[in-house]
């Protein structure tokens, strides 16, 4: 990568806010483990080395919100990178998820070489966790329209509403396996003008939605990840 910057989480939020008020495009999204090992997929790894992964076997369980092989996954992800306003990269030498350190920025870079990846603004790939822990940006949310696609959105969508965050979930949508990509991103066009900024809790399927709902709609979207965990169990894992 060429030197992208790198931001501080002061700086993704007044990023984030700006965009919000000025009604502009804006994509936060996040590599990490998972992400690497989508993208690694017949790039820099034979596909029998990535299926042999733990993650890997995880997400062929059924636990993951995608099953493997996936090519079209992984392009897709590289798009996102290519087109995301923000990307969270893993700092060398990172401690904060649980993987193998071969997994980890050693891989991003690995993938990000083959695709000629060189995201322009960089973060911490676990921004999420401290942005739902960061009272600032709760504050940001309270009069805006918010969509929430994950898994258990029904579950989500009372405790935002409540205090302390006292948001308005204007929408939200039960996203749990990577075939549901198409048609969620076909309502969230549709109703586009029903929200403002939408949050995403579902694993590596997140980071295309993140950056395809501002590219289509000029909103806002945020790959979420395990933040929302942290929300309603007060941790991330």
């Amino acid at each position: 990568m060429t030197n992208p910057r790198y931001l501080e989480i002061d700086e993704v939020l007044n990023d984030l806010k700006l965009a919000l008020d000025r009604q502009q495009p804006f994509s936060l999204i996040r590599i990490g483990d998972g992400e690497n090992l989508i993208l690694s997929q017949d790039t820099v790894w034979p596909i029998e080395k990535v299926l042999q992964e733990r993650w890997a076997v995880k997400a062929n369980l059924g636990q993951k919100g995608l099953f493997l092989p996936n090519t079209e996954l992984r392009d897709a992800v590289a798009e996102a990178v290519r087109k995301a306003t923000i990307s969270g990269i893993l700092p060398y030498d990172d401690e904060s998820i649980k993987a193998p350190t071969y997994m980890k920025r050693e891989l991003t870079d690995q993938v990000f070489a083959h695709y000629a990846l060189s995201p322009p603004l960089t973060c911490h790939a676990c921004l999420n966790r401290y942005l739902a822990q960061t009272p600032a940006f709760w504050d940001m949310l309270k009069d805006r329209r918010i969509l929430l696609v994950t898994r258990t959105a029904a579950e989500v969508k009372p405790v935002l509403e409540a205090e302390p965050y006292g948001l308005h979930i204007a929408h939200t949508l039960a996203f749990h396996q990577y075939e549901q990509m198409h048609e969620t991103l076909q309502w969230i066009t549709s109703h586009q003008d029903e929200f403002d900024i939408a949050l995403f809790s579902c694993g590596v399927n997140a980071v295309v939605l993140a950056q395809k709902t501002a590219e289509l709609t000029g909103k806002v979207g945020i790959d979420f990840g395990k933040a929302i965990n942290i929300v309603m169990f007060g941790k991330a894992n």
